[in-house]
């Protein structure tokens, strides 16, 4: 029962701190509602293109940010799962779920957020930075090759997904269930942007 509560607790605290998108509230500080602007995404590709770089910077901290705090919480709430030789912390992977929900559908904002890749990325890290890192490089190189940061965010999401079910990494069915919730709902926020990319018309990142 009080682990029950306390990954209750987890999701509520992640979901919470994930509200506080850092996008709308740079762009508010910058006089524009960033979702009424551009791709009209509340996150840092959309900021760097409307408001530029120093306002980038901003959100790439704020989006990474939380989702390490929110990690850290469910940290601290150590609820974990064991199976053999694998063993997960479900209140870190809980509170990370939270923290990206919370920046798509933000309380504070009229739940109108943004794609949540950049606090999934931060998140990823907290649960596994050797598959994360992985990932990292594989979107790098999408990105360099095509230029889309969407499909490079949808396919390294993917690959994360993928390699997680991979024995040597020694984790439990709770952490393969969280990887694949992270695809589900980066796929959903980014189904705009899967239309575009098949119809051709989606926005090239300018180096």
């Amino acid at each position: 029962m009080i682990d029950i509560l306390k990954l209750i607790a987890a999701l509520a605290l992640g979901y919470l701190l994930g509200s506080l998108n850092t996008a709308v509230i740079v762009g508010k500080v910058y006089g524009k509602d960033i979702r009424s602007h551009g791709s009209k995404s509340a996150g840092l590709t959309n900021t760097l293109r409307v408001l530029g770089k120093s306002a980038a910077a901003y959100v790439l901290a704020g989006d990474i940010l939380k989702g390490v705090i929110a990690c850290l919480i469910g940290l601290f709430l150590s609820v974990h799962f064991y199976s053999g030789d694998a063993k997960d912390c479900v209140s870190l992977l809980v509170a990370g779920v939270g923290a990206v929900i919370g920046h798509n559908y933000p309380i504070y904002f009229g739940f109108k957020g943004g794609k949540g890749a950049l606090t999934a990325v931060s998140v990823l890290f907290m649960v596994n930075w050797v598959m994360a890192l992985i990932c990292l490089g594989f979107f790098v190189i999408i990105v360099a090759l095509t230029r889309y940061v969407s499909l490079g965010t949808i396919l390294a999401t993917m690959l994360f997904a993928a390699i997680s079910f991979i024995p040597v990494f020694r984790h439990t069915l709770y952490f393969n269930i969280f990887a694949c919730l992270m695809v589900c709902m980066v796929i959903f926020r980014h189904m705009k942007n899967i239309q575009r990319l098949i119809s051709g018309t989606e926005n090239r990142l300018t180096f």
